[in-house]
């Protein structure tokens, strides 16, 4: 084997080997990045004598500088805008009402979460859910107004829990009437339990 030859092997190796060290540390970097995880199974109306039927699943994931990210996908649902909400209670059995009201930690107005760091919304507002005529749907959203660590009064997995709901019709963003509700987005047609994952 002339000496050329035997340079590039050397060289190739430890390349190599400076490869998989890099893809090592990274991966360690990229497990230990402070990620939190939480996901909830949403479940639809039941229909009588059955069980509800399961329409979609949402994931969050907080990164490490704490900002909640939101992924929602839903199947089987009407077409069109539906309003969404985190609501403060963990509970969506035995109706969707048990997930009390929107999770509103700094009892602030209803107002419309896509405004970012604008503070004069409920912390579970969230953008409407958009369903194309197959009736599949899909969100995806982050906010830094509540957490999935540990927080007296941001958490979504502390006290009483959280849930996250699915309205019939698009939310407005308005405070709404005493009748109606903030977001008059109508009634709970899907709701699950969101749990750390």
């Amino acid at each position: 084997m002339n000496l050329n030859r035997t340079r590039l092997l050397v060289a190739g190796a430890a390349s190599i080997t400076m490869t998989a060290t890099a893809l090592t540390v990274a991966h360690a970097v990229s497990a230990g990045n402070g990620a939190v995880h939480a996901s909830a199974s949403i479940v639809g109306t039941p229909s009588a004598g059955d069980p509800a039927p399961v329409v979609g699943v949402a994931m969050f994931t907080e990164d490490s500088t704490g900002v909640v990210h939101v992924n929602v996908k839903t199947w089987g649902l009407s077409a069109g805008l539906h309003g969404m909400h985190i609501h403060a209670i963990g509970a969506c059995a035995p109706t969707f009402a048990s997930a009390g009201g929107h999770f509103n930690p700094t009892a602030a107005g209803h107002g419309e979460h896509s405004h970012g760091d604008h503070a004069d919304h409920h912390a579970g507002d969230l953008p409407n859910l958009i369903v194309n005529g197959a009736g599949r749907g899909h969100a995806n959203t982050a906010s830094a107004h509540f957490t999935l660590t540990a927080d007296a009064t941001r958490s979504l997995l502390g006290g009483d829990g959280s849930a996250i709901v699915i309205h019939a019709n698009v939310d407005d963003f308005t405070a709404g009437t005493v009748e109606t509700g903030p977001g008059n987005s109508g009634a709970r047609i899907a709701c699950g339990v969101i749990e750390e994952s």
